[in-house]
Order: structure tokens, then sequence, then C-alpha cells
């Protein structure tokens, strides 16, 4: 029997519910994900996604300051005091360390999706490497890919990443396709050599670009580069909280 494969449009559609037995990917191509993609490519030792500002505040408390990154944005504009979410620049701070990252979208959607038996989170920069990973034999499961959108909004560049990983993965085994995956497939197919356009006239490529990140769009709307496949685990605190990280 096929697996299915399914895309859902925004992470504000994502049921708990639903995700139990469920391999999950999750795209924030501008820029959440291909940020945890570089920061993992670039050497650190993990990535811990939260949902805001204050979370990662709090998280850093609980490492010597020398030991992490805080890195994140809110809407667009990087956090005071964080180093910027760039996938381009985030090598220089990421070296050995851990990554707290706070982002709009992305970040929240992972958070969303924890319930799922697999988490992975995929870009342009690293499609290859995660499909190659979903399609391992111990791996059986539906695969539901979130385009996290941005802000309760669709986004044209996460639906497009959605694309070109289903290209990725019919490439290495034969899949069934829900409608709205032969959606996604149909628009990559359209536009596959036309990347950096697709992300740079969405809306949020558009934000992006007139905040002076065009040359990031570049960087990220690169495919195949990275061989790092960033994969949700969960970790036991001390106190005997539960913490996701991705490595």
């Amino acid at each position: 029997m096929k697996r299915k494969v399914h895309v859902i449009l925004k992470k504000e559609e994502l049921l708990a519910k639903k995700l139990e037995g469920k391999t999950v990917v999750i795209f924030d191509i501008l820029l959440a994900t291909s940020t945890i993609a570089a920061a993992l490519q670039q050497g650190a030792i993990e990535v811990i996604p939260v949902k805001n500002e204050e979370e990662a505040r709090n998280k850093a408390k609980t490492y010597k300051p020398d030991e992490i990154a805080l890195v994140g944005e809110y809407r667009g504009k990087t956090i005071e005091g964080f180093f910027d979410p760039s996938p381009s620049t985030i090598k220089q701070h990421v070296q050995d360390k851990t990554v707290i990252l706070s982002t709009t979208n992305g970040t929240v959607a992972i958070h969303n999706a924890e319930k799922a038996k697999h988490v992975y989170a995929a870009s342009l920069l690293n499609g290859e490497a995660v499909a190659s990973a979903v399609c391992q034999p111990s791996q059986d499961e539906t695969v539901l890919l979130v385009c996290s959108g941005s802000s309760d909004r669709f986004c044209l560049e996460d639906l497009y990443g959605a694309g070109y990983f289903i290209s990725c993965l019919l490439q290495l085994k034969t899949f069934y396709l829900t409608d709205a995956a032969k959606a996604a497939l149909l628009l990559y197919k359209a536009y596959e050599h036309s990347s950096l356009e697709i992300l740079k006239h969405s809306v949020v490529g558009e934000m992006l670009t007139q905040y002076g990140f065009l040359d990031e769009i570049g960087f990220v709307s690169r495919k195949n580069v990275y061989s790092v496949v960033p994969k949700v685990v969960k970790k036991k605190l001390v106190n005997g909280e539960e913490m996701i990280c991705l490595k």
C-alpha cells in the first residue's frame, strides 16, 4: 500500500488529535526552517525552537551564557539582544552552541506538530536529505507536509517548498498524493527553475526585500546544498520538564 502525502496550507490548520502515528515535515522557507538547517549544518549542537521571546529568555537562563546563541525575530524584525535569524550569517554565532530560536511562525509550527510520531524541518537547502530520511524503510506513516504560513495566512514560498519536497520524495518511492499535494507539486514543476523569483515575489519575500534582505532570499532559494536532517527529539530536563529540540 502506498504511503499518503498531504499538504496543510498553514500551521493553524494542524489538529493535534490527527497527528498520532504520522510523519510531519515543517516548511518555513522564509526563514525559520532554512535557518535551522543552516545552524545545524554550520556546527550548532542543537536548535531549541520556542514559541516567543519570553520562552527564549527563560530557556536561556538554564544555560551558561557561552553555551548558547539566542536567535530570533518577531514579525520580521530581529528581537533586541538576539542574533538575526539569517541563514547566510548564522555560522559566525552557532559553532558548538545550543541555538535557542524564536520566530513568528516556523518555531510555532514545530511546537504545534510535536504530537506526531516524527517531526522534521525542511527547506530548499536540505530538501533531498530530509526526503531520503522520510523514505527510510522503517517509516511507513502518512506524510503530512505543513506550510507554516504567516500569522494565519497562506504563504506561496512554503507551498513551493512543499512541492519541491514532494518531487524529491517521488524520485525515491511511489506515494499517493492528495489534491493539496498535487497542487504543491504542480506549482513547483511550473516554476522549477525560478525558485528565487517565487520567493522574492511572495508577500514575505517582498517584505524581506524592503528590509534589505534580498541577498538572504537568494541564499535560501538554492536547492540541495545541505545534508543535515533536522529532526525533533524530546529531552528530559533535571527538573523533570520535557523539552523539544532539533538535532
